[in-house]
């Protein structure tokens, strides 16, 4: 071994980790601002997908982890499952409990960090989880909660953006004024087969993936900039961190990435964003 093999061996041993406990306060903050409930209600479809992919079943025991205000959670209560609905942001509970109750449905609403469940190993038939597991810091902390959880046999199942979807471009877009911190994984990587077999194939019997196109319908560019930098923690913690001209720009290259995917033609804006649909059985 060279000297130089040595020393870059001996560098890479000492980098340091990034800093979790400081980056998870930062982002729990990043989705407490805004409302994100104004964003979620439009994607209540993924959930419905999602517990039909898993099978749900009347009477099993579910757990949504990372809810928002609880797309998943309100289509397994739908199907006369018993449902604990959870997320590290209070505020978004209290949203999807009021559209629970809207619906006069049952739910358990729990304020729990998807990296440190409160739950006995086993006492969960299905954990679901739609866009929100995938943004924690540490990815093998939630998944090796959410597998804790469930029971022998049981189902996971897992709704993420991918990499080379609109979601996942729009992550870089952001990424290019506001760089995430060294060593930090994407969440995009959820969105990916191979990362979700190195998470959760070591205690899976069956991992099965579709990929799948979710459309954001807004009436243009410009109402999907106000809706999302209104109201999206990501979106409207990044404007509020630029100055004028790096808002101005960050809002053109989001506006060209609009209307670049845009298939709704000049008179509305509908933009296909590509997620996969992931369920594993627990071995």
């Amino acid at each position: 071994m060279t000297q130089v093999q040595d020393r870059s061996i001996a560098t890479a041993r000492k980098a340091p980790l990034p800093d979790f406990v400081g980056i998870k306060q930062k982002q729990q903050a990043t989705w407490a601002s805004g409302d994100f409930a104004v964003i979620g209600t439009t994607l209540q479809i993924v959930g419905e997908l999602l517990a039909e992919a898993v099978d749900q079943r009347a009477g099993e025991r579910v757990l949504d982890v990372a809810a928002g205000n609880g797309n998943a959670t309100l289509a397994a209560a739908r199907r006369f499952a018993d449902v604990t609905s959870t997320d590290y942001v209070a505020a978004l509970l209290d949203k999807g409990a009021k559209r629970a109750a809207a619906e006069d449905l049952k739910v358990k609403f729990q304020v729990a960090d998807a990296e440190d469940l409160p739950f006995d190993d086993g006492s969960f038939d299905v954990v679901l989880s739609t866009f929100g597991a995938m943004f924690n810091p540490e990815h093998t902390r939630p998944a090796r909660e959410m597998l804790r959880v469930v029971r022998f046999g049981g189902r996971i199942g897992l709704a993420n953006w991918t990499p080379e979807g609109f979601i996942g471009q729009l992550f870089r877009i952001v990424g290019a004024y506001l760089p995430p911190p060294a060593g930090l994984k994407s969440p995009a990587l959820w969105g990916t087969e191979p990362h979700i077999v190195e998470l959760f194939g070591a205690q899976a019997m069956d991992i099965k993936t579709e990929r799948r196109i979710f459309n954001f319908r807004y009436r243009s560019p410009a109402h999907w900039i106000q809706v999302f930098r209104d109201y999206y923690g990501p979106t409207h913690k990044a404007f509020a961190a630029l100055d004028g001209t790096q808002q101005k720009s960050l809002e053109a290259d989001i506006v060209d990435l609009l209307e670049r995917l845009n298939v709704g033609g000049s008179r509305s804006l509908v933009v296909p964003s590509e997620y996969l649909e992931v369920v594993i059985t627990k071995r």
